[in-house]
């Protein structure tokens, strides 16, 4: 397992980790995007910040970075800055396969990926991935497996990430959706050969969306390493949108709502990596203070009358526009 690299690490940041979604492409969904990136999102102005935040990650103790396919050029990006250092040799690198970036580095494009879990689609992805990271590439998840999706099911594809994961690459699995823990579940009893298909499950969870806990923790006890994504609920948790209840704790902590809201995942026995999602180098900063915010009871009961119905918080998700 790559992630054994993270257990010998002793900076108290090497929990967190770095994706790329917000920054390999000009249109995402995150809040406040348009005071966070450049007036211009030029592939080489969205390459040059992608590499200053990595730049600044490696620096501040960050150890996993997270890519996908359908990031627009995350992955480029992403391969672009390893292969300027190639002794780095203490990080671990993912990315995601399952959809296709169809937007054309366009902000008002009609659809900006399309999700296809087939075979095809994993074996067309996996050269693309390979030739830009290479043997880089640590872990390769299936890009928000659903409890609907084929690959859940699909015994040849089963058996071709089972061979990818004999040669040396790890295999996981992504989430998204209201049904999270049904999804991780019936993911978890996917077995080839008799062995456990998947060695990382990433999902969502944050002070508004709790559902996938309970699921997680019995990934974790399975012997998976738990990832948590969009701890910032897309920006809902971050600056001038958070709930008033986070700023007022923020205010207290004397530290960002965005390192209070990591730090509720972070506390997590099951949270392995927590991706910051930043799009600048200083909300980068900012987010790594989660790992030094310590809440008390009385805290941690106030944030949980944060949380949301499920399916209500992911509708209000799929309603954020692309920015």
């Amino acid at each position: 397992m790559p992630f054994a690299r993270l257990a010998t690490a002793t900076t108290p940041t090497c929990h967190i980790g770095l994706g790329l979604a917000a920054v390999g492409r000009p249109g995402y969904i995150n809040l406040g995007r348009d005071q966070d990136l450049p007036a211009e999102r030029t592939v080489d102005a969205l390459r040059e910040r992608t590499h200053e935040l990595l730049d600044a990650a490696y620096a501040q103790g960050v150890r996993y970075f997270d890519a996908a396919r359908s990031y627009g050029r995350s992955e480029e990006f992403l391969a672009d800055w390893l292969n300027t250092r190639p002794g780095l040799d203490d990080i671990v690198v993912g990315s995601k396969w399952g959809y296709t970036y169809t937007a054309d580095w366009s902000t008002d494009a009609e659809t900006h990926e399309v999700k296809d879990h087939t075979l095809a689609t994993y074996e067309r992805q996996r050269a693309e991935s390979d030739a830009l990271l290479g043997d880089r590439l640590d872990l390769y998840q299936i890009h928000s497996v659903t409890p609907d999706s084929p690959a859940l099911t699909d015994k040849e594809l089963h058996a071709k990430l089972a061979e990818a994961a004999a040669r040396g690459l790890t295999i996981g699995f992504s989430t998204s959706g209201p049904a999270q823990a049904d999804a991780i579940r019936a993911a978890l009893a996917v077995t080839v050969d008799g062995e456990p298909l998947f060695r990382t499950v990433q999902s969502t969870y944050n002070a508004l969306e709790i559902s996938a806990a309970p699921a997680l923790a019995e990934a974790h006890d399975a012997g998976l390493t738990v990832i948590v994504k969009e701890g910032m609920a897309n920006g809902r948790l971050a600056g001038p949108h958070a709930p008033d209840v986070l700023k007022e704790i923020a205010e207290v902590t004397g530290l960002g709502c965005d390192a209070v809201a990591l730090a509720v995942i972070l506390r997590q026995p099951w949270a392995g990596v927590v991706l910051s999602g930043a799009a600048t180098t200083t909300q980068l900063a900012s987010n790594l203070h989660a790992a030094v915010v310590d809440l008390d009871d009385d805290q941690l009961t106030r944030l949980a009358t944060l949380v949301e119905e499920p399916h209500l918080y992911w509708e209000r998700r799929g309603q954020l526009p692309w920015h």
